[in-house]
């Protein structure tokens, strides 16, 4: 007769990370690049649909399927990847700042902070993903705000820029570096939001291993893109005030400050404003995302 007393069964945690060496301080940051590939290759189409929607007048396009037909009936398909050169390069060296540091600051939590736990908590990557965020804006605010500029060139009436080089070039003499990094706060504020990323993604990914069958591809696939989509819901209205202040005037803005972008918003379209174009980018935040994590976590299994 069994002992109905019995200690209950021991669940298996993850792996605790392993202490900082010189090797694996910079796998991440390897990991990263393959990671931003994927990202693109599979998400870019998406992101020019969203941010035309995002910016286009009210009236230019009835949803995401009447933009993608008119991109593609009027500029053709390639129309989608405009824009695709800045962040083909950019998203390898975001994801690679991005992950590497995310990579480090666990480490750094694991050993300062969460010295007598057996793995880092959940909110250890939470805040881990909030400080990559940060450290990531500095890199990916020039290069989105470029890309921006570049997705809203319709034709021949809209176009200023000939390409990525010359819209950098142009915002900088315009006004200087800060013309380039235009939108720097916005983008702070949007990848505060990582904290729900990266925090989410370690409960399901310790709820998969410990309640499914799955390998661990298939977890950080599937847990990558419901991870991913619950970053965008939450985060999706300051990606569009942070969009709307990267595609202002650079020498007359409309939009000084932060707020008013905000206020802008509010006062043009209602709260419906904010989560304009929301439904491409909750389209391409499950695959990209998913694609994107999966590779970078066999990545770092192949290099650890």
């Amino acid at each position: 007769m069994s002992d109905s007393h019995s200690a209950p069964r021991e669940i298996p945690l993850p792996p605790p990370l392993q202490p900082a060496t010189p090797d694996n301080k910079y796998i991440g940051f390897v990991a990263g690049i393959f990671s931003g590939v994927t990202k693109l290759f599979v998400g870019h189409p998406f992101d020019t649909i969203k941010t035309r929607l995002q910016t286009a007048p009210s009236n230019q396009f009835r949803g995401p399927i009447d933009c993608f037909l008119q991109t593609t009936r009027k500029e053709g398909f390639r129309a989608l990847y405009k824009g695709a050169t800045p962040p083909l390069l950019g998203w390898m060296v975001m994801d690679s700042v991005q992950l590497g540091s995310l990579h480090n600051y666990r480490l750094l939590m694991k050993k300062h902070v969460y010295t007598e736990w057996e793995r880092l908590p959940p909110i250890g990557h939470a805040v881990s993903g909030v400080f990559a965020g940060w450290t990531v804006s500095f890199v990916a605010a020039p290069i989105e705000h470029v890309k921006a500029r570049l997705q809203v060139q319709y034709d021949a009436s809209t176009k200023v820029y000939t390409g990525p080089v010359n819209c950098a070039l142009s915002l900088v003499k315009q006004a200087g570096i800060r013309g380039l990094y235009r939108g720097l706060f916005s983008t702070m504020v949007f990848r505060s939001y990582f904290f729900f990323l990266w925090g989410s993604y370690d409960i399901m990914t310790s709820w998969a291993k410990d309640n499914t069958n799955l390998g661990s591809a298939a977890i950080n696939f599937w847990v990558g893109g419901l991870s991913a989509q619950l970053f965008w819901l939450l985060a999706y209205p300051s990606d569009v005030v942070k969009q709307t202040i990267m595609t202002d005037s650079v020498l007359n803005p409309k939009h000084k400050r932060w707020i008013d972008a905000v206020r802008y918003i509010y006062n043009e379209r209602g709260t419906k404003g904010f989560f304009r174009g929301f439904v491409p980018s909750s389209i391409r935040a499950f695959p990209a995302n998913a694609a994107a994590l999966a590779m970078f976590e066999a990545v770092m299994r192949t290099l650890s």
